[in-house]
């Protein structure tokens, strides 16, 4: 009987931690605050810049910065749109280009964009890295970072929010901060769920196409980048934890008429 109840608790107490992901509208475990990831989101990514060289006043740059403050702008028009502004409070956002043969790119919570000069290839054009942007972006919006942080509480028995896990667990629950936002990993991101991968995908395709990129240029940037894998290659760190190819394509195709309506041509 005690142990029922323990069960409809921590049941009762989950689902009042649960915040709802913008667009998709699922259902997510929240026990961490952007108030309290931000800052040390944004003090990592500055780490980052200090430890690797950016590229600057070159064509390239200057696209990842043009495309990134138009999909900043489509963002943030879409937030307004269905009154979730306060979702972005406290971002500060900045778009880089770090010189790395790595076919990655990322975003840190709060804003925080990085593309590596060997995903630009296979970007190919500023579709191609609208598309890339989309997606990374939609990650942050989406707040899957928090969200693997809060399952991480979770697991490690860490209950009752960010400073009660500080708390009882100081160590651990730093570890869990700095893996959220990436730290420690060799790609400056965490390896998003696939759940979460094609989630990014979908909200992905509406913030292009509300920066007035064609949507429809998507599955064949995913082409290109799984044909990054052929010949029996280990594939990029960028796909590791992306759905199958052809799962990701038909996906992209069922939410193309959505991600259409918003298409500012």
């Amino acid at each position: 009987m005690l142990k029922k109840i323990i069960i409809l608790f921590l049941a009762g107490w989950l689902c009042y931690a649960c915040s709802s992901v913008p667009v998709t509208g699922r259902k997510q475990l929240s026990l961490v605050s952007n108030e309290e990831i931000l800052p040390l989101s944004y003090g990592q990514y500055q780490e980052v810049l200090k430890e690797n060289k950016v590229v600057r006043n070159t064509e390239n740059a200057e696209m990842v910065r043009r495309v990134g403050q138009r999909i900043q702008k489509a963002v943030e028009e879409y937030m307004a749109m269905n009154g979730w502004t306060d979702h972005l409070a406290g971002y500060e956002w900045e778009f880089n280009l770090i010189e790395s043969e790595q076919l990655n790119a990322w975003c840190m919570p709060g804003g925080k964009v990085a593309f590596y000069t060997g995903i630009m290839p296979v970007c190919e054009n500023e579709e191609g890295v609208a598309v890339v942007m989309g997606h990374e972006v939609a990650h942050a919006i989406a707040n899957h970072g928090r969200e693997r942080m809060s399952e991480g509480l979770v697991a490690n028995g860490l209950l009752g929010g960010l400073s009660a896990a500080i708390g009882q667990n100081p160590t651990l629950t730093q570890e869990l901060l700095m893996q959220s936002v990436g730290v420690g990993t060799q790609l400056g991101m965490l390896s998003f769920s696939r759940q979460h991968e094609s989630e990014a995908d979908r909200i992905g395709l509406i913030f292009m196409a509300m920066a007035g990129y064609n949507p429809e240029v998507a599955p064949d940037f995913w082409k290109r980048m799984e044909a990054q894998s052929a010949g029996g290659e280990r594939p990029p760190e960028f796909l590791s934890t992306h759905p199958h190819p052809e799962t990701r394509i038909d996906d992209l195709k069922k939410n193309m008429p959505e991600a259409l309506q918003y298409y500012k041509k």
